[in-house]
């Protein structure tokens, strides 16, 4: 293989995925019209350790709204199925792992019709699923002055984690909390902390998604020294990204800026994309 032929490999290949370890639905519980919380658990759990607030897990399903589910292989890019087909594979944040009991929880938005959400709404205890991960969370400065967290609908499950991190710092910080909801009965309770502040922002009729988000950053005032959490819809994403870095001036170090979907995009992948 000539030079060139090594590099372009190199390229198209990525580093295989944690493997898949099959789990089962124990409980379903709907936390709101639009967010269903699921505990899935087996022994294949065993070992999972998730360590760091707002990680990821990926959560695989049976595939065309079947009750069987196939375990793809990773062909050096991606997942595929023996026939060759993509697998319903979707991205979450573990709100939570009891390593005792080998259960983990995840929280997923009810937006429609969409693979994941028509499964999270139908599953009944013993459906089966598997999960990949964890990927990576986030580290918490814990000597910043102030924390600002933004996110749509899809960032509750990790704002909320780093809210609770965050109220038992020793010394707790003030916390803007900017949320976006397509529909006002997506608000839910969040972990409370001393210091934090917190608006929710009805997404305008007819207005794109984060649009919302974005002015919510947009317009808020922070001091020297903030961390700026931020995840949500892709684009929206890269907007809050250049306003905070192009505009404001904020040093990349103290940004965490997350891709966690595209609009009008039903692939399997998640678009994610860091500061």
């Amino acid at each position: 293989m000539s030079d060139r032929a090594e590099r372009l490999a190199a390229v198209r290949t990525r580093r295989e995925p944690p493997k898949f370890r099959h789990v089962a639905v124990r409980r379903v519980e709907r936390l709101g019209p639009r967010m269903a919380r699921l505990a899935l658990g087996g022994q294949d759990l065993a070992g999972l350790a998730v360590e760091l607030p707002g990680a990821s897990v990926r959560l695989l399903i049976p595939s065309g709204g079947g009750d069987e589910l196939v375990v793809p292989a990773w062909n050096g890019n991606e997942f595929l199925l023996p026939d060759g087909r993509r697998p319903t594979i979707r991205t979450f944040t573990p709100r939570h792992v009891d390593a005792a009991n080998l259960e983990l929880v995840l929280d997923v938005v009810i937006h429609g019709s969409g693979p994941a959400s028509d499964w999270a709404v139908n599953a009944r205890p013993g459906a089966p699923a598997a999960i990949s991960g964890p990927g990576r969370g986030y580290v918490i400065d814990t000597d910043g002055p102030a924390f600002l967290l933004a996110g749509d609908e899809t960032a509750i499950p990790a704002i909320s984690q780093l809210l609770e991190v965050l109220a038992g710092s020793r010394v707790p910080v003030p916390v803007q909390v900017h949320i976006e909801v397509a529909h006002p009965d997506g608000r839910l309770p969040l972990p409370d902390h001393p210091h934090a502040k917190v608006e929710w922002w009805d997404l305008p009729p007819n207005a794109p998604t984060g649009e919302a988000l974005f002015e919510a950053v947009r317009g808020s005032n922070f001091a020297p020294g903030t961390n700026v959490w931020a995840a949500g819809e892709a684009a929206a994403m890269q907007r809050i990204r250049r306003h905070l870095f192009e505009e404001r001036g904020l040093p990349r170090a103290h940004a965490t800026v997350r891709g966690y979907w595209k609009h009008g995009r039903t692939g399997d992948a998640e678009a994610t994309a860091d500061a």
